[in-house]
């Protein structure tokens, strides 16, 4: 009975670390302005891709705002709700080969996300190549 009482446990523990070393879940993305949290992006699997949507705005004034730069289907639809990550798929330790929508300014760029230890999640949008963009860094919602 101990013994199997330690099996569970031990199960218990390797399956919470291997949840909390994935990309999937709910992270902040910080304002890059102001180190202030900005909103809630579930990243979730969908066949072997991910994706990331807004899932809350955490500014009350933010949170009817509509997407008015963008083009295509995303143009002026809401902002909390938007699909921001796109189609990225797993190569090693990162996820790679989609896009990420900048909300602010409608544009579409490439990126690629990375874990940086378990509760940080380091995203790299560019043009091009990877020398030319920006890098942000969303960290976990602890629940």
């Amino acid at each position: 009975m101990k013994q199997n009482f330690y099996v569970i446990l031990l199960l218990t523990f390797i399956s919470y670390s291997i949840e909390a070393q994935s990309v999937m879940g709910k992270w902040h993305s910080i304002d890059p302005d102001t180190g202030a949290k900005e909103s809630v992006i579930e990243v979730y699997k969908t066949g072997d891709k991910i994706y990331g949507k807004i899932i809350q705005i955490l500014k009350e004034e933010d949170k009817d705002k509509t997407c008015i730069e963008c083009t295509g289907k995303d143009k002026d639809q809401p902002i909390q709700g938007l699909v921001i990550v796109r189609g990225l798929s797993k190569e090693g330790d990162e996820w790679t080969g989609g896009k990420i929508l900048d909300p602010k300014n409608g544009k579409l760029y490439k990126c690629y996300v990375a874990l940086e230890g378990d509760d940080k999640l380091k995203l790299r949008g560019y043009i091009g190549f990877s020398l030319i963009g920006r890098t942000e860094y969303w960290y976990r919602v602890k629940e």
